[in-house]
């Protein structure tokens, strides 16, 4: 039930760009209900699959309901169920190895010469969320909302804000958002005491001592985390076919932020495992994103070009390139094509495996996801549009993340095994709307 995966995985489901909604759009959704009707379903099941890995089926649905000409609310409700295994961080041997469970009940084996994946990666998670949007008068419009979601070992709750001016007879509009979020973190087994040992059923004669020693490695109780998102956008009109959006997002995060399943090889000179130790992560983060994207209106269709870059007080940074093109095939029926290209840097406190015989840095992990990547998404979108309004569509995607050695030299036997497996996935979805 990894923390940091499952909060990956969801955001690879979503393909979202952004963590606070866009108050630009929201004000287009309100038009369009108005125009057409006072109640707007959305419905769709969206299945996620890794090679080898994880699976993820998923259910959602989004209602829409307008009060007169000038207030919205938006509710939704997703559901998905998560089962596979993912990399625990440990490192590829010529020998097979054996971990403990992060309950401490069990233990699992991976082959020699394979890539360590955690199998006991399972949950389902429910997430709630209700948004307000009021037209105060022609220049100004306010939203609140707020969200929740629970799982196994995990509970976030959150509330957001936002504002939003026209100017320039509508061409433009500058918004102003923010979003608090508080997370509780209730690990299976308890939170590792980081950068402790694993403790292994083999190392001991009895049960009883192998539970004492896990126990030492264990912290009681729950742990949380607080986020702060704040964003500045401006939408402008450029002509009567073009628009362009800019946004500016700072976030900052406290709290526990280590992921308590994944751990880290510790190694001698020949690349043999000695121990597996538990990561641990700074309890402070603060993130800076820029974003900006054109929108056109093509005489067959719709075409948007986007550029994002992030980067934080981690070191990790990160460049996204995304496009999508809708091309009508007639008046109801559309296909539309999605490019997204990925790259990001490595934390600073990143590292795949350590050395046995060098003293052990104050923060480290070797969740790949944090280190240096590449990935890309190519997918194909197919709608119609039906009588009534109604829009049924098919969406079916390919994606791939890339690990790469941050330049970290891989001793001894670790060169003779791939230990930056290429991660690939499929997205399927099915959706309605009415």
């Amino acid at each position: 039930m990894q923390l940091t995966q499952k909060r990956n995985i969801a955001g690879a489901i979503a393909m979202a760009s952004c963590s606070l909604i866009n108050p630009s759009a929201q004000a287009t959704d309100l038009n369009d209900i108005v125009k057409s009707d006072d109640w707007k379903v959305d419905a769709a099941i969206m299945y996620y699959g890794e090679q080898d890995r994880v699976q993820a089926a998923e259910v959602i649905g989004n209602v829409q309901k307008s009060f007169g000409d000038s207030s919205l609310l938006d509710m939704k409700l997703v559901v998905d169920s998560l089962t596979g295994a993912s990399a625990s961080g440990a490192v590829a041997q010529d020998s097979s190895q054996t971990f403990t469970r992060p309950s401490g009940n069990g233990e699992y084996t991976v082959n020699a010469g394979e890539t360590p994946l955690d199998d006991t990666f399972h949950d389902t998670r429910v997430q709630l969320s209700a948004n307000w949007m009021e037209v105060l008068n022609p220049d100004w419009t306010l939203n609140v909302g707020l969200n929740g979601s629970t799982e196994f070992d995990y509970l976030s709750l959150g509330l957001n804000a936002g504002l939003e001016r026209s100017f320039n007879k509508n061409n433009t509009i500058v918004a102003l958002s923010g979003a608090f979020t508080q997370d509780t973190i209730d690990a299976v087994g308890g939170r590792p005491v980081a950068l402790s040992e694993m403790a292994l059923r083999s190392q001991y004669d009895t049960e009883a001592a192998f539970q004492a020693a896990f126990d030492d490695t264990r912290q009681a109780g729950t742990d949380d985390k607080q986020t702060i998102d704040l964003m500045l956008g401006v939408t402008q009109n450029i002509n009567r076919y073009w628009l362009m959006q800019a946004n500016y997002g700072i976030s900052n995060v406290s709290g526990y932020m280590t992921d308590p399943y994944k751990v880290l090889s510790q190694v001698d000179n020949s690349g043999t495992t000695q121990t597996y130790l538990y990561e641990n992560r700074p309890e402070d983060r603060l993130k800076h994103s820029v974003f900006v994207m054109a929108k056109g209106a093509l005489d067959s269709g719709v075409v948007d070009f986007s550029y994002r870059y992030s980067t934080d007080d981690w070191d990790i940074s990160s460049h996204t390139l995304e496009t999508h093109y809708r091309y009508y095939l007639s008046p109801s029926i559309y296909a539309q094509i999605h490019l997204r290209y990925y790259q990001q840097q490595a934390a600073n406190f990143y590292q795949p495996f350590l050395l046995a015989d060098e003293p052990l840095p104050e923060f480290a992990s070797a969740d790949y996801r944090i280190g240096d990547m590449t990935a890309y998404t190519v997918g194909l979108k197919f709608g119609q549009r039906l009588s009534g309004g109604h829009e049924l569509s098919y969406r079916l995607e390919y994606y791939q993340q890339n690990p790469e050695n941050n330049g970290t030299e891989l001793v001894g036997q670790l060169s003779q095994f791939e230990q930056f497996p290429a991660v690939k996935a499929i997205v399927a979805q099915v959706s309605y709307s009415f």
